[in-house]
C-alpha cells in the first residue's frame, strides 16, 4: 500500500506569514477571492482524507470557526483531524484527536484515517517543518496575498528546498503548487 499525500495547503502575506504577531488573520479575510482557481477549496477540501493541524491554530479555528458552541457552531471539518499539542487541549468532536510526540510516531494513524484521501496540514509553520524534516510532506500550496506584516507567524519554520510545479491567480492571490525537494544544508 502506498502512503497518501502530504499536503499542506495555506495562505501567506508576501513577505512569508501566516498570520500577524497575535494570530490575527484579518489580513487574509479582507482579501477578494474567486472560484474555480488551482487552489479552489472545494476541490481540495474533496481530496482529503485526513487533518492535522497545531494547537494554536485549533484553538484558532474554535474561536472563529466553530466548534466551541459559541452560536450553536459546529466543527467546520467532517474528517478526522489529529491536533498536535504539548498542552492539555480537549477535543471537541469524536473526529478529533489531540497528540503529542512526533510527525513519525502517528503516521500509522494519520494514514489509516486518511485512507484514499490525503493528509492536510492545515496550520503552523513549526509543525509542517517538523513533517517536512521527517519526509511526511510532498507539496505546499501557497496562496500569496498582496499584503505584508513585518512579523508573526512564519509560513514555514525551516530551510527548504521547494520545486515551482504550477502557478495561476484568483482575484488578488497569487497561487503556487510547490513539490519539496528537502532540507536545506
Amino acid at each position: 500500500m502506498t502512503r497518501p499525500t502530504y499536503l499542506y495547503y495555506t495562505a501567506t502575506t508576501l513577505d512569508g506569514f501566516i498570520a500577524d504577531e497575535n494570530d490575527s488573520l484579518d489580513w487574509l479575510l479582507s482579501q477578494p477571492l474567486g472560484e474555480g482557481s488551482l487552489l479552489d477549496y472545494d476541490t481540495f477540501y474533496a481530496e482529503v482524507g485526513a487533518l492535522v493541524m497545531g494547537s494554536t491554530t485549533y484553538e484558532w479555528v474554535l474561536r472563529h470557526e466553530g466548534g466551541s458552541g459559541e452560536g450553536g457552531s459546529a466543527w467546520p471539518y467532517d474528517r478526522p483531524t489529529f491536533v498536535f499539542s504539548h498542552r492539555d487541549l480537549q477535543p471537541v468532536t469524536e473526529d478529533v484527536t489531540i497528540l503529542s510526540g512526533t510527525p513519525e510516531e502517528h503516521r500509522p494513524a494519520l494514514e489509516a484515517a486518511a485512507g484514499d484521501g490525503a493528509v492536510w496540514i492545515v496550520g503552523g509553520g513549526d509543525l509542517v517543518a517538523q513533517f517536512a524534516r521527517a519526509g511526511l510532506l510532498d507539496e505546499v500550496m501557497v496562496s500569496i496575498a498582496p499584503v505584508t506584516l513585518g512579523a508573526g507567524r512564519p509560513l514555514l519554520g525551516g530551510r527548504f528546498d521547494l520545486e515551482l510545479r504550477e502557478y495561476g491567480r484568483n482575484e488578488a492571490f497569487l497561487e503556487a503548487r510547490y513539490a519539496l525537494v528537502g532540507e536545506r544544508a
